[in-house]
């Protein structure tokens, strides 16, 4: 399966200079767990709910995105496969990666997207019937 046909094509995204604020509101709002920080036109980061969990309140108006965002973005090709999206995303132990084709932003896909994938394609696991005992 490739990620092409799985990946979220609506991206949320939010510039570096923001207030943490709005990128809580924004996550809390569209009940999702990762922005990608964009800047003019470029992907430059990936911040989480989790950034966001050790900051104060007082704090979310005076911190900016990209203070706390991840510098060091892992992406992905729309070609790559369900299996090498889960390794990248095991191996860098993040939760999310951008798509990146040819250098723009067409998605993201998350570790919920991955696992919803693996729980689809896993067969269910069939209990052998218990055989009545003979007299």
């Amino acid at each position: 399966m490739r990620i092409r046909e799985i990946m979220k094509r609506d991206v949320r995204t939010i510039a570096p200079d923001r207030p943490l604020s709005e990128a809580a509101e924004t996550m809390r709002i569209r009940g999702i767990r990762h922005l990608v920080v964009v800047e003019a036109g470029e992907v430059v980061g990936v911040i989480s709910n989790r950034d966001l969990a050790a900051i104060t309140r007082r704090e979310l108006d005076q911190v900016r995105v990209r203070d706390v965002m991840l510098h060091h973005v892992v992406t992905i090709s729309p070609q790559a496969t369900l299996s090498q999206a889960a390794n990248k995303m095991r191996n860098a132990r993040i939760g999310s990666l951008p798509v990146l084709e040819d250098g723009h932003l067409a998605g993201i896909i998350t570790t919920t997207d991955v696992l919803e994938m693996v729980g689809r394609n896993i067969p269910a696991v069939r209990r052998p019937q218990r055989q009545g005992l003979r007299r």
